[in-house]
């Protein structure tokens, strides 16, 4: 949780894999060839590298076929498409359907910034599978994550220590103490990732995203994102409103926030989640484990954050369980109602004075796995994130703003207030307050907003449409929880997008799925 733009716009994918069982950089080389020209070397896919996560090779579908993977050149510098190349990482599975039938490649971007798409698309593939029967499924690592040219930061013992620190300081010390963290972090990619880092921008990603659709054969970008996803395809249908095919926005960034508004808002989302949270606990018929009223459920967290200020308890050896970690942690499960029973589980056995569940709760969003290694996601969200956002706050700022955001959270309020330090000391200046995303002249987009999503505000898919301009969002709303409306398997929900991308039918605008 030190850096909450990640959480802003994270997506679920390494928890499932996690709480189970508790590089390809630069080139230096010029070129002349047309890189839209270029075909793709399909070969089987090798197990994910240490950047994406690690682990082992996607395993073959349902159905016996395999997923492929293969390396697209794009340039480094887009103001500069002769120049220096890198290597963007991808994978696919070919569509199942009737050739006859196949409408081009659908493109996933599942959110972060700075989560892999290699890694996680095989990781959910199954539930995209009937629009497999019309597209070729295709995910990536967008440059700066993953295998395609890795921001690179900190080592994992250091990755370690700066996950343990606490990250809402109490007094001079503390405050010193997190900005010298902050600034060593921020130091540590300037001197291991100085080439990259003024090249990660999301208007970068989103013409990556247009080679790729020439490269695959498609006339128009068939496209699903998912979180921080929303705001790569916004990016794109701004810069290229004219080839935007079929397109869906699903757990909506609102484009029209700074980075201050979007933290704020987001302490209102994770606040809103724990209360449902408390509420669906304590309502059920057998007693809930972790609190006899809604308010005590949250009255207990509080207590159990505070204790955990001045007396962390043991949590994954050999590190212990601190406040930051703990509500890292208890985010984390929030982002998913099918994880609110780990929620559950944790908060009992750290009331216990066991904090394993949580930590792996907070390893699982901070990437790192159970050998100890991280993938580069925080090192690439930072990146993105102060690269594209300008503002750049200070710690009077924050200290002034601390009231608002206790307002809006009491447990989570503090934290995304101090996050808004993260880019302070950052090499690279951003670009833009927010994003542009006004995209005349686009096909249709459907925007889904789900009213109970703790990372991308249900607000956000109104303010997503109404920045795409009149004819082009299509708002489609899922009362429901949890971050995104598609994997939530709610039939109204996936009738409407599979509709659209499959049929090409736009459902009303104004539809409502519960």
């Amino acid at each position: 949780m030190p850096n909450p733009p990640r959480l802003r716009a994270a997506a679920l994918t390494t928890i499932a894999l996690l709480l189970p069982s508790v590089l390809a950089g630069c080139g230096d080389d010029s070129q002349d060839e047309d890189l839209s020209a270029q075909e793709l070397n399909w070969k089987g896919c090798p197990a994910p590298s240490a950047a994406e996560g690690g682990g082992d090779a996607p395993s073959p579908l349902a159905d016996g076929d395999k997923w492929q993977c293969a390396t697209m050149k794009a340039p480094l510098d887009w103001a500069d498409p002769k120049g220096d190349t890198i290597k963007i990482a991808l994978i696919r599975a070919k569509a199942s359907g009737d050739e006859s039938k196949r409408i081009g490649s659908l493109l996933f971007n599942f959110g972060g910034p700075g989560g892999s798409g290699v890694t996680t698309l095989p990781a959910f593939g199954e539930d995209y599978a009937k629009l497999r029967t019309r597209y070729d499924l295709v995910s990536f690592d967008p440059r700066g994550v993953g295998r395609s040219a890795p921001v690179e930061c900190q080592n994992d013992l250091q990755l370690d220590a700066y996950f343990q620190q606490d990250a809402t300081p109490d007094d001079a010390a503390e405050r010193s103490t997190f900005l010298d963290n902050t600034k060593e972090f921020n130091e540590a990619c300037e001197t291991n990732s100085e080439k990259v880092l003024p090249r990660v921008r999301t208007t970068d990603a989103a013409r990556d995203l247009d080679l790729m659709r020439q490269v695959l054969g498609d006339a128009e970008l068939h496209y699903f994102g998912i979180s921080y996803g929303t705001e790569l395809g916004g990016v794109y249908a701004h810069l290229f409103p004219k080839k935007v095919g079929r397109a869906v926005f699903d757990a909506v960034v609102d484009p029209t926030q700074n980075p201050e508004q979007g933290s704020l808002g987001q302490a209102r989302g994770f606040q809103l989640a724990l209360d449902n949270y408390a509420e669906d606990c304590t309502s059920k018929t057998e007693d809930c484990p972790v609190g006899d009223t809604a308010q005590n459920v949250k009255d207990r967290i509080a207590k159990l954050l505070k204790d955990l200020d001045s007396k962390p308890i043991p949590g994954i050896y050999p590190r212990v369980l601190t406040q930051t970690a703990a509500t890292n942690g208890i985010a984390q499960a929030l982002y998913s109602q099918d994880f609110w029973e780990y929620l559950t589980e944790g908060l009992e056995q750290a009331y216990d004075g066991n904090g394993q569940i949580l930590m792996a709760l907070s390893d699982s969003m901070n990437g790192r796995n159970q050998d100890g290694e991280y993938s580069n996601i925080t090192a690439a969200n930072i990146a993105i994130n102060c690269a594209d956002d300008k503002p750049r706050y200070t710690a009077d700022h924050v200290e002034q703003k601390l009231p608002k955001f206790q307002a809006a959270s009491a447990l989570f309020g503090d934290f995304l207030a101090w996050g808004m330090v993260s880019c302070t000391d950052w090499a690279v200046p951003g670009a833009a307050d927010h994003p542009d995303v006004s995209a005349p002249g686009s096909a249709p987009i459907l925007v889904v907003g789900n009213t109970g999503d703790p990372a991308t505000p249900y607000e956000g898919a109104r303010k997503m449409v109404d920045a795409l301009g009149e004819g082009v969002g299509v708002e489609l709303t899922y009362k429901g929880q949890g971050h995104g409306a598609y994997d939530s398997k709610n039939k109204c929900v996936q009738g409407a997008v599979n509709g659209y991308l499959l049929d090409g039918k736009v459902p009303a605008a104004g539809t409502v799925c519960s």
